[in-house]
């Protein structure tokens, strides 16, 4: 994308707004032309996070998507780069992708001043916009929600042992929303079919953790959605990111419901 257009944005009438930094697809060239054959697959991709929750503007929900990659810049990391987590991760600009394996090819990681234009073109406007929507929405309602949905592999060793629950939710450890938003996602899961946990191995990432200010009338949680919810079961062994329509009809009606309970929220 030569015209830099770092995301997508939908503005809605109500009080929430979703954050979508991880469903980026677009590549630059110096990124795509270092990258492994393993990397070029995107294969720590959110996928089809827009396709999830598609029935968020009609709900009256405002939703800021990336449109590159992570593998380009994370926009769940500080722009400076500081460490989030105490365990291993990845940062603002991925070497490594999840399975431990080298992101680019020897000798080819983008240069410092591509990473320098990255942070100008991608992670800035990203932020901006995000910064400017809650503001809107404060002055309209008085107070702000920001869903930040994410998903990932259900079984990613370098990060945590066995299979993920279903739903992870994050709340900075309780710091970033009201106790009654994190009930009202807790309640949105029907728990005789999926499992959740809540401030577990993703506790919120930058975004949850930055705009999550509940005493200034912002409150942030993060969704972290383990793809076994969604994808064919076949996407772990074939890295074919593909929707399971019966998965997909299922896991959207939770979602549905997490999004009416949080815009039907009031403090």
């Amino acid at each position: 994308m030569n015209n830099w257009q770092a995301f997508d944005l939908h503005e809605g009438n109500s009080p929430l707004l979703i954050s979508m930094p991880h469903s980026g697809t677009c590549l630059t060239a110096e990124v795509a032309q270092g990258m492994t054959p393993a990397a070029k697959a995107l294969p720590d991709t959110d996928w089809h996070i827009p396709e999830l929750y598609k029935l968020a503007p009609s709900l009256g929900a405002s939703i800021v998507s990336a449109n590159y990659s992570r593998y380009v810049i994370d926009l769940n990391r500080p722009e400076n780069n500081a460490a989030l987590y105490t365990s291993k991760t990845t940062g603002l600009f991925p070497e490594i992708l999840f399975t431990d394996e080298p992101l680019f090819q020897v000798g080819k990681t983008p240069s410092a001043d591509h990473r320098e234009t990255c942070k100008q073109q991608v992670w800035q406007p990203y932020h901006h916009a995000i910064t400017q929507q809650l503001e809107r929405i404060k002055q309209q309602h008085g107070y702000a929600i920001l869903l930040d949905a994410h998903s990932i592999s259900g079984q990613v060793p370098m990060l945590f042992s066995g299979d993920l629950p279903h739903f992870n939710w994050g709340a900075n450890a309780g710091n970033s929303c009201a106790e009654s938003i994190l009930q009202v996602a807790q309640n949105s899961v029907n728990e005789g079919m999926y499992t959740q946990v809540s401030n577990g191995r993703f506790k919120g990432g930058y975004i949850t953790r930055h705009y999550g200010q509940p005493q200034q009338g912002v409150h942030a949680i993060q969704l972290e959605l383990s793809q076994d919810t969604y994808l064919q079961d076949s996407y772990k062994q074939d890295g074919n990111y593909v929707l399971s329509p019966e998965k997909l009809d299922t896991v959207t009606l939770v979602l549905n419901k997490l999004l009416k309970g949080l815009i039907a929220w009031c403090p």
